[in-house]
């Protein structure tokens, strides 16, 4: 019996001590490869359970609910001197909501001509690799059915001392995301 009772307690103890580093991570975005290579900025989003509430003559009691709410997913990144990664997104976004003509929804759809009007190409899928301190990946994040919402404003500033080089962050909404371990 105190064998047992030992073996548990070892195995709850923590193995590897070292911290998470911030800096440990590389997302790719088959749907806009440019902007991966500059990514300075990535997120595991939370998620949250809603609640049911049971009523009750004294207090109400909280149980959990069926439904996850997947918050959104952020991206910062280096916009390169051409701009061409911003425009990769920023494109993408005009493609969806299509503001001048419905040509470039069309346009969206007809980027792979082997693959005409497939209207799953709206949609992209995205990794984020998370690395130990050894750089070794750790655990893969997928994101299913990425979209982008939003794309932050481009600032210059000529009054600027230091060469702060200009970034950009783009959020996403997806369907949902499954977290790998790769050890």
């Amino acid at each position: 019996m105190a064998n047992t009772e030992t073996f548990t307690a070892w195995q709850r103890q923590i193995q590897n001590k070292n911290f998470l580093s911030p800096i440990g991570f590389k997302f790719n975005l088959s749907k806009a490869p440019k902007v991966d290579f500059f990514s300075t900025a990535a997120n595991i989003p939370s998620i949250d359970l809603g609640v049911a509430v049971q009523p009750s003559y004294l207090k109400d009691i909280a149980i959990p609910g069926d439904k996850l709410v997947y918050n959104d997913l952020s991206l910062s990144f280096f916009v390169d001197e051409n701009l061409e990664n911003y425009l990769q997104i920023h494109n993408w976004m005009r493609g969806l909501g299509y503001p001048e003509s419905v040509q470039e929804f069309q346009d969206l759809l007809n980027e792979d001509p082997e693959n005409k009007n497939d209207l799953l190409k709206q949609f992209s899928d995205g990794t984020l690799l998370i690395f130990n301190s050894s750089l070794l990946p750790v655990v893969k994040v997928n994101f299913k059915d990425l979209f982008p919402v939003s794309l932050s404003q481009v600032e210059f500033d000529s009054q600027s001392i230091e060469v702060n080089y200009v970034t950009a962050t783009v959020t996403f909404k997806y369907t949902i995301y499954d977290i790998e371990s790769m050890l």
